[in-house]
């Protein structure tokens, strides 16, 4: 038994070596990908800001998209209500920024399940520009955000621009009075800069962005209405991924832009922190089914534990160290590479240390997601379908003929 264990355990460092290995042959081609910037090209936009309630810091992080180092762009929010205290904090901040054109308006009661397609779809109805760029309230960025993302679109082919993102930790009250960030906040941010953007980077390199990521959604208003609008989007959990699958099997490229984000985790409490993991790795066993399947063979320190384990039953302590070392220092070098290559980790060495055990957390979330179908989303239970579909417990029509998410990626994303 042990012996079949270690080779188990073996097998499981070797599949995820060589996925390490495709993630570093992503990193360069991705940096091959660079194109040349036309700083001339700067069109007006629209940027759609759907915001729920209010969250830490929440006035700060919406400032940052009045301070763009960009000639003319629009800003709208969108809330199911008037009174929505997220909409109120933009309101108040864009007092500040009268140059600034902005709008605030209400979807109402979302038709579907996703509320967030309600408020683009509303905020894409109104907007004055042909560009269309799509963030979360949960991001951060910097003056030079706008004219990153809207370069790639000085090519006409280019349909969507999505941004990776680093996971920034959101601080909680200490006992001393000070705020420091749980660890598993700092694990949650570690697998969204590291896992996250890992399988990207391989999506990437074998068959083309045909995705988008939802922290940034950049995408041309005719692409947008040529897919039947944002509303077909709304009864799905992966909005992201399905407006840049759609995108692209209208022939329109998907571009991964150089330019990364901040995206804010805003789960404090563990409880929530694995709940909304657990969801996240639910929707990707959905969304594209193959490829969460074959996540199981990327994760290292889980296969590295059973080798190690196996190895000591059979009194092999060499054996185990190695498989031990082998397993952690795999992940700890894939942190290093892609933190510090792709998405510019500001805390390099502390996601290098974590991400081994985040890798472990990341094989008990993907067992997790074959648990059940069943989400908690916004206070409602949903049941999960084919491509992610979302069915409420109490009430929604089940899927049945709807497939539009035909081009899923190999790995998941």
């Amino acid at each position: 038994m042990f012996h079949l264990l270690l080779a188990l355990g073996v097998f499981g460092l070797v599949t995820s070596t060589v996925y390490s290995i495709m993630v570093v042959a992503g990193v360069l081609h991705f940096r091959r990908q660079r194109m040349d910037v036309d700083p001339s090209f700067t069109p007006p936009v629209s940027l759609l800001k759907p915001l729920h309630g209010t969250e830490p810091n929440l006035a700060e992080h919406l400032e940052g998209f009045f301070q763009q180092d960009y000639p003319a762009y629009e800003i709208l929010f969108c809330a199911r209500t008037p009174n929505d205290a997220g909409l109120q904090i933009a309101r108040e901040v864009a007092t500040r920024y009268p140059a600034i054109p902005s709008r605030f308006v209400t979807s109402g009661e979302p038709p579907f399940a996703n509320a967030k397609v309600a408020s683009l779809d509303r905020m894409a109805q109104l907007a004055q520009h042909a560009i269309l760029i799509v963030s979360d309230s949960d991001v951060r960025v910097g003056p030079q955000y706008l004219r990153a993302v809207v370069a790639p679109f000085a090519d006409q082919n280019v349909g969507v621009v999505t941004c990776p993102y680093r996971g920034v930790p959101s601080p909680a009250p200490a006992a001393n009075g000070r705020r420091a960030a749980a660890l598993w906040t700092q694990l949650e941010g570690a697998g969204m800069s590291i896992e996250m953007t890992a399988g990207v980077l391989v999506a990437n390199m074998l068959e083309g962005m045909q995705f988008a990521l939802g922290p940034t959604m950049a995408v041309r208003d005719a692409c947008v209405q040529e897919i039947g609008g944002f509303c077909v989007l709304g009864q799905y959990c992966a909005d992201d991924f399905l407006l840049g699958n759609l995108v692209a099997a209208k022939g329109h490229r998907v571009v991964f832009s150089h330019h990364a984000i901040d995206h804010i985790v805003l789960n404090t409490g563990f409880v929530a922190s694995m709940r909304h993991q657990v969801r996240w790795s639910k929707s990707t066993r959905f969304s594209r089914p193959k490829g969460h399947l074959g996540t199981s063979l990327t994760f290292s320190t889980p296969f590295a534990l059973l080798a190690c384990a196996a190895a000591l039953g059979l009194h092999w302590p060499w054996i185990a160290a190695i498989s031990l070392a082998w397993g952690i220092g795999n992940r700890m070098l894939l942190a290093a590479i892609v933190g510090a290559a792709v998405v510019q980790e500001r805390s390099l060495v502390r996601t290098m240390l974590l991400f081994p055990l985040r890798d472990l957390m990341g094989f008990c979330f993907w067992l997790a997601s074959y648990g059940s179908r069943t989400i908690l989303w916004r206070g409602e239970e949903y049941t999960l379908e084919k491509g992610g579909y979302m069915r409420a417990v109490h009430g929604l029509p089940s899927l049945t003929e709807a497939e539009p998410a035909k081009n899923e990626s190999p790995l998941t994303i």
